[in-house]
């Protein structure tokens, strides 16, 4: 199938992904009197007085705001927040699909940090949560860190902290079809924009000791100077502790993981070649991964996965972000913290037997029904255990 022209066949038929659907009936007098005036007052004023009870008699319960500023849509870069609104229609969707998670999109014209932190701050109220979305780094690091100083609602930016979650599922079960502990592996990871910083800070938190960072002016350390700034320099600090200097070629010889959030191509057979045995690569660029799955296992590549449908270990962020969205909104999570991260990230690993386990099958399908509860309970119980909770 051509996708892209029968995606925009569809998209003039259908006009849109969601819908607001009324919930309550408003065919008489009292219906009407009951849902809207002046009926309606009653639990305006209850929530005055208390303003939790807008969990309770209002729909904020399970709503969540999916929210971009349209400068970093899938691989087609800044394009604008109209232009990102069909996207952002899907990741909603997607809520709704796969964890019964009522979503709204929203689309700020601004690309000022402190007016994009205000305009959310100031609709914050209406959401249980806030998915940000296809946001450029380093600006999207900085979103993030002032909404949670603001909000006291969830603030998760997906495109950093659901491809991290998915990506570290896959690498705990990669790590047990190869039998290498999780402690002595050496990583690189190769794009480090908002993904794969926040895919390096979750393989730290879980255990990762050595991990190498490359862009495109190869393997980052302080000395470099060029390009190192921003979230770079902080990088610097926490990866690379050995002060390698060279290309990415450099970086992946002997390296157990190739981990590619960057552009098609990027890792050569000759580069995969090199890197240990029984070596893993999760090549997520799209549509072109960095390298393709029968170059990688040609080079002799253990393990593959790719952000693709059409080959086997699809690293999917639909595996996390409906789940911990649930999770957090059933408990009324003030955050989603380390720990939930984690929580979600050990649970979709869990989905995937003893038996099941194979190069072929590290991670659950992205349509694989079990996930979104099972993320949801691990995450809620994480929430509960760590404090971030209010139920």
């Amino acid at each position: 199938m051509d996708y892209a022209t029968e995606s925009l066949r569809l998209h003039g038929k259908w006009k849109g992904k969601i819908e607001v659907v009324c919930t309550v009936p408003c065919g008489t007098r009292e219906e009407l009197a009951l849902a809207y005036t002046p009926g309606v007052a009653q639990p305006c004023l209850e929530i005055q007085k208390d303003i939790r009870k807008s969990y309770e008699l209002t729909r904020r319960h399970n709503l969540c705001a999916v929210i971009t500023d349209g400068t970093a849509v899938l691989g087609l870069g800044d394009i604008g927040p109209e232009a990102g609104m069909p996207v952002m229609e899907g990741k909603c969707a997607l809520f709704k699909a796969f964890a019964d998670v009522d979503a709204f999109p929203l689309c700020i014209k601004s690309k000022d940090v402190d007016e994009f932190v205000n305009a959310v701050y100031l609709i914050s109220g209406s959401f249980g949560g806030i998915n940000l979305e296809d946001i450029s780094a380093p600006r999207c690091f900085e979103i993030e860190r002032k909404l949670k100083e603001k909000c006291d609602i969830p603030i998760f930016h997906d495109d950093q902290h659901g491809t991290a979650i998915v990506v570290t599922a896959a690498l705990l079960n990669a790590l047990r079809v190869v039998k290498k502990d999780i402690g002595s592996i050496r990583v690189v990871v190769n794009g480090p924009g908002a993904a794969g910083t926040a895919i390096i800070r979750m393989l730290l938190d879980s255990g990762v000791r050595d991990i190498i960072a490359c862009d495109e002016n190869d393997i980052l350390y302080r000395e470099r100077g060029v390009g190192i700034k921003d979230h770079k320099e902080m990088l610097c600090s926490i990866t690379n502790l050995s002060g390698m200097r060279g290309t990415l070629a450099d970086a992946v010889n002997g390296a157990d993981v190739f981990i590619g959030v960057s552009v098609g191509g990027a890792l050569t057979q000759s580069m995969a070649r090199t890197m240990a045995r029984d070596a893993i690569v999760f090549a997520m660029a799209n549509p072109v991964p960095e390298i393709t799955p029968e170059d990688a296992k040609a080079a002799g590549v253990r393990v593959m996965g790719t952000g693709r449908s059409d080959h086997p270990n699809q690293i999917n962020n639909v595996l996390a972000f409906p789940g911990i969205f649930k999770g957090a909104l059933s408990v009324r999570a003030i955050d989603i913290n380390s720990a939930m991260k984690a929580a979600a990230a050990q649970a979709i690993a869990n989905l995937v037997s003893k038996e099941e386990l194979s190069e072929e099958y590290i991670i659950p399908d992205a349509l694989d029904p079990r996930v979104s509860e099972a993320v949801a309970h691990a995450v809620a119980q994480a929430a509960r255990n760590s404090g971030a909770a209010r139920l």
